[in-house]
């Protein structure tokens, strides 16, 4: 069985330091195809290069999942950057501008980067254009046929809404969301009924939930920076939403009667059937995993589950579905739009989101019940096949 070996080191792997703070910062190019790798800048403190590194590697086969031959979009390499700076101290900003003037060369060449963990898409343009940048996904304009057609239909996407909401930060949850459908169609389980309990409730946490909620699902736990927030009938997760901040955390005086407020790590243990991480990385280890009782992990975080505790879980009969298929329909949609693939209209995009989400996690699904295998190894083994074929049509860059 083909299976996706990541080499021995990174394409490119640099550490910077920032003159005035003192703060770190990570840069990894896991692989070009056509001489361009995609991947999200985040900013945490703690974060580290093999953090950085694990990312760029996911990266790699989150866009080779995406590979069709007959599509307008041609998958990238996978990169990643990542600061180690809580993003809410009064220094984030300018050592996010400091960090992207000194990576400009890369951004400007070979690295397409966007928001992450801790970034907003709109913090990370305000800082791309202080540090001289035309765009973050600059590196891919001399792929396009017509680029500046391509960037006004992309900022078209971005000044989209969706019930208050920009298009640009709903698309993610709703892969993640149809990647939970897709797990309870495969399963004939009835979505009403169906407990889900989240993590994270920023950017892809809540828009997951949002359209989780709306498929008749019900969601009992959301958490953020303060704890967790529990109700078994069912949380409001609009009023939620419309109570949240800039980060993700909930205005505590949104909450309505039968909401109880728990500890931050509350949300492991609670009775649900589905548990969707959607915040930090190597959150599920040896240490925790046995006090999850849910059926489904849907990673919408990137590496939330370590690999031991995923070994464990799936000892039990736990189902984690990766986070490269769960999680890329944010990445997928950038360059569906960007390349033409879709039109910047929001129905347009969540239809062809839902689409490309059930037919990969599908693919995914069947894979691994062929092989024997899980979700993880099947997701790899796929990419590897597709890494393969884009080889051979593009060459290798290195």
């Amino acid at each position: 069985m083909p299976s996706l070996q990541p080499p021995p080191s990174p394409l490119i792997s640099l550490e910077w330091t920032d003159h005035v703070t003192g703060r770190r910062g990570y840069f990894v190019v896991d692989r070009l195809v056509r001489g361009v790798a995609s991947g999200g800048l985040r900013m945490r403190a703690g974060c580290t290069l093999e953090e950085v590194t694990g990312l760029a590697r996911g990266m790699t086969v989150k866009e080779a999942l995406h590979y069709d031959p007959k599509a307008r979009y041609v998958p990238l390499g996978g990169a990643k950057g990542g600061i180690d700076c809580d993003p809410r101290h009064p220094e984030a900003y300018g050592v996010l501008v400091r960090f992207l003037r000194a990576l400009r060369p890369y951004v400007a060449c070979c690295w397409t980067t966007g928001e992450d963990l801790g970034l907003s898409q709109d913090t990370v343009d305000r800082a791309a254009a202080e540090a001289g940048l035309v765009s973050t996904v600059q590196a891919v304009y001399p792929l396009l046929d017509d680029a500046a057609g391509a960037r006004s239909r992309l900022a078209d996407a971005f000044a989209r809404e969706v019930d208050g909401i920009g298009l640009d930060a709903l698309v993610g949850g709703c892969g993640v969301a149809e990647a939970v459908l897709t797990a309870l169609d495969h399963t004939r389980t009835p979505y009403a009924g169906t407990r889900v309990a989240v993590q994270g409730f920023g950017t892809m946490g809540g828009a997951t939930a949002r359209f989780l909620s709306r498929a008749g699902l019900t969601v009992v736990a959301v958490s953020d920076v303060l704890g967790t927030v529990v109700n078994p009938a069912g949380l409001d997760v609009e009023a939620l939403l419309g109570a949240r901040d800039g980060f993700g955390t909930v205005d505590r005086a949104a909450l309505r009667e039968g909401d109880r407020e728990m500890p931050g790590d509350a949300w492991l243990a609670v009775d649900a059937d589905v548990l969707v991480p959607a915040a930090l990385s190597n959150v599920i280890d040896c240490t925790n995993q046995h006090r999850i009782s849910a059926r489904w992990i849907v990673e919408a975080a990137n590496m939330p589950v370590l690999p031991a505790a995923e070994s464990l879980m799936t000892n039990r009969g736990i189902a984690v579905l990766p986070d490269v298929v769960a999680n890329s329909a944010t990445n997928a949609w950038w360059w569906w739009t960007l390349f033409g693939d879709i039109t910047a209209d929001c129905d347009e995009a969540f239809a062809h989101i839902r689409t490309s989400m059930r037919e990969l996690l599908g693919r995914v699904l069947a894979r691994a019940e062929a092989d024997g295998t899980g979700p993880r190894a099947a997701a790899h083994a796929l990419a590897a096949e597709n890494l393969t074929e884009i080889t051979e049509r593009f060459g290798t860059y290195s």
